[in-house]
């Protein structure tokens, strides 16, 4: 039997995250609601470029990472090209 090991990425940011100290309802929030408060959150995080390298790297569409919303990470992936 053929298995090809894919290397997993280093996720040990997440737990010194604030987002994992706080509820995900901030960073998924309904369509149409604020990601002021995941976004200030964010901004006091030493794990926000981890975090934002990580959803960039794996194209997470949805909720806020790295204190991006999904339309801010697709400009920026956009504007990167």
């Amino acid at each position: 039997m053929y298995t090809d090991t894919i290397p997993t990425p280093d996720l040990g940011w997440q737990r010194e995250a604030l987002c994992a100290q706080t509820g995900a309802e901030f960073f998924f929030p309904e369509p149409g609601s604020s990601v002021r408060e995941a976004k200030r959150i964010c901004g006091m995080c030493e794990m926000r470029s981890a975090c934002l390298e990580y959803a960039l790297a794996n194209d997470e569409r949805f909720g806020v990472w790295g204190g991006l919303s999904e339309k801010e990470r697709l400009n920026l992936r956009r504007t990167a090209r």
